[in-house]
């Protein structure tokens, strides 16, 4: 709901962050990797409930989420960067979820396991719909040059960083949160399934 925003918000000041990476020689993959090798560390954080330090590890590899990106635009996107952009992203949002329920699962797990569940939808409604997309060469403009179309919805990836930065913040109110953020969820899917159908009918 709010990525199309901060997209363009935030493409100016991220494509002079590239121009000067590119120039150096770092490459979108490269970015890719490296913010998922230290936004994974959050596993070892929440189990040791260090909730300030996952909350850096998330600002951070969403950063260079965004810096992949604007690097990529410039050397050129490619099937490898969107397949390892979407990938990494999902094996992420699911890595923090699941270090709640590290941290405590007798009070967490059950949330966060409806939290993924509804992960699910909203990540097959995406990635189907990419791929029906792509066969028809269907576009969207909104988001600018991407490997893969982007089909909107309720809780898109701003809404779910804000949520990740949230739970790490009130930690203790992660069931409920999850709870909600997981049946915001569920609208999305909804909505894209309709959408899709629409569409593709």
């Amino acid at each position: 709901m709010l990525d199309t925003f901060f997209i363009r918000n935030l493409k100016q000041p991220l494509a002079r962050l590239a121009k000067g990476l590119d120039a150096l020689g770092v490459t979108a993959n490269g970015i890719t990797v490296v913010g998922f090798l230290f936004g994974i560390l959050v596993l070892p954080a929440l189990y040791f409930e260090m909730t300030f330090v996952a909350l850096l590890l998330i600002v951070f590899n969403r950063a260079m989420d965004g810096l992949d990106g604007a690097v990529a635009r410039i050397q050129g996107p490619t099937d490898l960067g969107g397949y390892l952009d979407i990938t990494l992203d999902f094996i992420f949002y699911s890595a923090v979820v699941f270090g709640f329920a590290l941290m405590n699962p007798a009070e967490n797990a059950l949330a966060a396991s409806f939290l993924i569940f509804a992960f699910m939808g909203t990540g097959s409604s995406f990635l189907a719909f990419a791929i029906m997309a792509e066969k028809r060469n269907i576009e969207r403009l909104d988001y600018g040059r991407k490997s893969l179309y982007f089909l909107g919805g309720l809780t898109e990836g701003t809404e779910t960083i804000l949520f990740l930065l949230l739970i790490c913040l009130l930690p203790s109110y992660f069931s409920v949160l999850a709870y909600v953020f997981g049946a915001a969820c569920w609208v999305t899917t909804a909505t894209r399934l309709y959408a899709g159908y629409r569409t593709l009918s």
